[in-house]
């Protein structure tokens, strides 16, 4: 087994120049890691891949369109050395050491002066793993020391997390939080958790976390917003971390920014995390894309919280009727016969409908339907909340062997 004998470091390459030569797929893996430092990156090489031509155009970094040639390395502080070329790479190689400029050969490791180490991001930490060259070994001990401390198995000395986090926890299945929401989640003293809000994280959480229970029943009990908001406040005013845990997104008809002006009006620093919103998330695991090519060209989401010809609504479903892409319905089922009726005013009655019923979960049910049809549907396979109802072209396309 070889012994790394490499020193590994951290550089500062803030506005220094680094040199990558090669602009193909190593070059596309490593430029995003430089130009995250903030390094003034030159890039020689005769073509480059679609994504390295999409940092050129974003102006992200410089692109010599030529071949290598000697002067290059004058002025850089860091070489890269990835072209498919060996006896290019080794005179980037030489004329590195030449010049003591450090440089990485992506094609022989152990002839560059330099090695990348495999690295992944927690909390703000970068984290390195080298192997004396065994690129799968190191990748695979940084993966695990990345998944330890995200789930806890190692112990973060960081400072706790302060104030309020709005947790966006997916449609319901507790595979689909994202990484950040799962790590705050672990810190939370207080979690203030809506009822669609996956409810297998909660059995994770350790004893003295305190579980405040936010849910609202459609046409049922309900806790009110106002409850809500001082409850984030009080706990948060007590020194815990609090984390409000919804399903789906926050901002997506979850009433998320008004928690945040609660808070904000109050002094209480609050956190934002994105959550994969129900509204896309449920028709694509129910094999309803609510975009296709070709198919629809524009996508709605609109809340079906009030009916169509209710003083409240601020739909204008006039225009919505006139679309001719997707339109998803939220909180609809009771009102499902109203919003198809509406829609037909500029749609035709055999427009193909899905209906989701608890999408994501293992009583997840997918009905097919049309605007005609979908009053009177909903009502015959008693589909209750929560249920995503998919309108357009979109819900009557399937795989072929779906």
């Amino acid at each position: 087994m070889p012994f790394e004998q490499h020193y590994l470091a951290g550089l500062d390459l803030r506005g220094r120049r680094v040199l990558v030569v090669g602009g193909g797929t190593v070059a596309q893996r490593r430029l995003p890691r430089l130009i995250a430092s903030g390094a003034v990156v030159d890039l020689v090489s005769p073509s480059v891949t679609p994504a390295v031509q999409g940092m050129v155009d974003a102006g992200e970094l410089t692109w010599h369109e030529r071949r290598f040639e000697t002067g290059d390395v004058e002025g850089a502080w860091y070489v890269v050395a990835c072209t498919s070329d060996i006896e290019v790479n080794a005179q980037i190689g030489e004329e590195a050491t030449s010049q003591r400029v450090f440089c990485v050969r992506a094609d022989i490791a152990v002839e560059g002066t330099a090695v990348t180490p495999a690295t992944g991001m927690h909390d703000g930490m970068l984290i390195g793993v080298l192997a004396g060259g065994e690129h799968r070994r190191s990748a695979s001990v940084r993966d695990g020391l990345v998944a330890a401390l995200r789930d806890g198995r190692i112990a973060d000395q960081a400072a706790p997390p302060v104030g309020v986090a709005l947790v966006g926890g997916g449609p319901g299945d507790p595979e689909l939080i994202t990484v950040q929401g799962k790590r705050l989640l672990a810190h939370a003293d207080v979690v203030v958790a809506d009822r669609l809000a996956p409810r297998e994280l909660l059995e994770e959480l350790p004893a003295h976390v305190e579980v405040v229970d936010a849910a609202k029943i459609p046409y049922g009990r309900a806790a009110t917003q106002e409850f809500i908001n001082q409850t984030l406040v009080d706990r948060a005013k007590e020194g815990k971390f609090v984390v409000r845990l919804k399903g789906g997104d926050p901002y997506v008809f979850g009433r998320g920014f008004e928690e945040l002006l609660a808070c904000a009006e109050a002094g209480i620093p609050v956190t934002v995390v994105p959550g994969v919103t129900s509204a896309f998330g449920v028709p694509a695991l129910a094999g309803v894309p609510v975009t296709h090519r070709g198919v629809a060209h524009e996508v709605v989401v609109v809340s079906g919280h009030v009916a169509p010809d209710d003083p409240r609504s601020l739909v204008d479903w006039p225009a919505i009727a006139r679309l001719q892409g997707t339109v998803v319905l939220m909180m609809a089922v009771e009102r499902a016969g109203a919003f198809a009726t509406a829609l037909m005013e500029g749609r035709p009655g055999s427009t193909p409908v899905a209906v989701i019923q608890e999408g994501s979960t293992a009583s997840q049910r997918v009905y097919r339907s049309t605007l005609d049809s979908l009053g009177a549907d909903v009502k015959a396979w008693e589909v209750r909340p929560p249920a995503i109802i998919v309108v357009g072209p979109v819900a009557g396309i399937a795989p072929a062997n779906s």
